[in-house]
This record gives structure tokens, sequence and C-alpha cells, in this order.
């Protein structure tokens, strides 16, 4: 993809985003009409594409290049950890435990995912697939526990991660992948077609969000220009050094790096709300690194 071809995607993903944000302004996407976009992203669009991602010939190298994606996604979750220990131990309560998990989980299932798709096709998409399994385990369980350490045992977190609908999506691809199961035509065109709109919906869906928020939530400080650096530049950059080191091939790099330059997780005002935490500071955190991921995202796709 060139730097034209990426700018004008760059700008799809934005003008998608404030479609969405318009449409809940104006009350034409309400908070029901949005509850089922993302049910039917989550259950349908996004398993088709992910399914069709696997059906290719398979060979050992692919399943190495699995392992290794599983290793780098290890290593960044780990990365995300410490860093959440170390510079926010010093904030209160309630938002240090929403700084905690912006920086452990990103939005790289709803947002990520689609635009892995874009940027390179179906293989990026399988590995983004392979490389979201860590991130559901430990979102399930570290995750949820920075807001409340009694919230989730690790048999409800790994139960929660296994019967995830991305999740499934995947052990249906591997099927495929292992098996070389053919699909008939038509469904497979309608699969096709089915998760064609995943992109667009996603990102109007993320735009309704920013769409809700309110003058306060949208403010801009210097504390959160801060941290949304550290989520989309710094993770994504060790993220890259480590690659680059490691001699791993530019397929899982370029989908990791990206990956790793997710924007805050939307759950993270939803958690915060439901656990105690300041779900107005999280809210905040989500739009502005949202907002910033729209720079970001492209300048990234051209540094891979």
């Amino acid at each position: 993809m060139n730097v034209m071809d990426l700018w004008s995607l760059q700008g799809q993903l934005l003008l998608l985003l404030v479609v969405g944000a318009v449409l809940r302004r104006t009350g034409l996407f309400s908070v029901a009409t949005k509850a089922f976009l993302t049910d039917f992203v989550i259950y349908v669009t996004l398993p088709c594409s992910i399914v069709l991602s696997f059906m290719m010939d398979i060979d050992l190298s692919v399943l190495r290049s699995f392992a290794i994606v599983l290793v780098v996604s290890l290593a960044i979750q780990c990365f995300c950890i410490l860093l959440g220990k170390v510079l926010y131990r010093k904030q209160d309560r309630r938002r240090r435990s929403v700084l905690k998990y912006g920086m452990l989980v990103s939005n790289s299932g709803f947002m990520g995912l689609p635009v892995t798709q874009e940027l390179y096709g179906a293989g990026g998409l399988m590995y983004a697939s392979i490389y979201l399994i860590p991130q559901r385990v430990v979102m399930w369980s570290a995750g949820v526990s920075c807001f409340a350490s009694e919230a989730v045992s690790w048999k409800q977190a790994l139960r929660s991660s296994a019967l995830h609908p991305g999740m499934i999506s995947v052990y249906v691809g591997m099927v495929f992948l292992l098996f070389h199961l053919p699909l008939p035509r038509f469904i497979e065109h309608t699969m096709i077609s089915i998760g064609s709109c995943t992109t667009p919906l996603s990102m109007m869906l993320i735009g309704s969000i920013i769409g809700e928020m309110d003058r306060t939530q949208m403010r801009v400080d210097l504390f959160s220009l801060i941290y949304a650096s550290i989520r989309l530049i710094l993770i994504p950059l060790v993220t890259f050094i480590g690659c680059r080191l490691c001699q791993v091939d530019p397929l899982i790099t370029g989908v990791s790096v990206i990956l790793a330059g997710m924007p805050v997780g939307s759950t993270t005002a939803i958690l915060a709300a439901k656990y105690g935490g300041d779900a107005s500071f999280a809210s905040q955190l989500v739009t502005i690194s949202t907002v910033l991921s729209m720079l970001t995202i492209p300048l990234w796709a051209m540094v891979m």
C-alpha cells in the first residue's frame, strides 16, 4: 500500500468515525441501536472475517509463525503490565485502576482487526486473530482485577476468553486450515459479503462512543496526551525495535506493531463505571487516544 492509498484509507476510517458521532448526536443512532450493532459485529461480521482469513494452504512455516505471533503478543502484554505498575502506582485508586487497565487492554480487537485486514489482507487478519489470544485472556483476568481484585477468578477468566466469539472463530478457522476443508462457493461469497461490513460498522460504533461524550470528557490536558503517547507511540516503538532485533518476519512485525499501537480499549469506561473507577476520566482517555490514533496508525503503517 503506497502513501496515498494509506492516507485515503485513514481518511475513510476517520469519516466513518464522524458519521457514527453525528448519528449518535442526532439521535438516529440510539443506545438500543448501538447495542444491537455491537452484538452484530462481535457475533456475526467479525467471525465471518476471521474464519475466512484461515482459508489458505498450510505448511510448517505457518504453524511456526503462529508460535512467533503468540510469543510477541505475550511479551507486549508483560511489558504493558509492567508499565502500568511502575508509572501509575502513586495515582489515587479510582484513576490508577483506569490507567492500568487502559495500558493493558487496547482497542485491538474491535478497531485493530478491521484496520489490520485493510492494511495486510487476509494473512494479516489471521495473524491478528492469533495475536489477540493472550490479550483476551489477560483482559478477563489481570485486566478486570485492575478494578476489583476479587471480581473474577482465573476459571471465570479462562472460560470467558475461551468462549469469546473471536476465539470460537479462531477454533473454526483452525479446523478449516488444518484439514483443508472447502466451503461451497455460495457460502464463501455470503461470508465475504457479511465480513466486509466489519470495518464500517466497527468504526461507526467507535464514533458513536465519541459522539455521546460531553465537553468535560473531551477535555485535553498534558497528562492525557502523555498517556495517549505511551499507548500509541512508546508501546508500538518497543514492539518494532524488539521484532527487528529478533529478526521477526516483516508481516508479523507489521501486524504486531499496528495492534500494539491501538488506542485505549472502549471497555475501560464500561468497567470503570461498573466497578467504581473514574468513568469520566476513562471516557476522556478513550476519546483522546482514539482521535489521535487516526494520525499515529498511518504513520506506523508507513514505517512498516
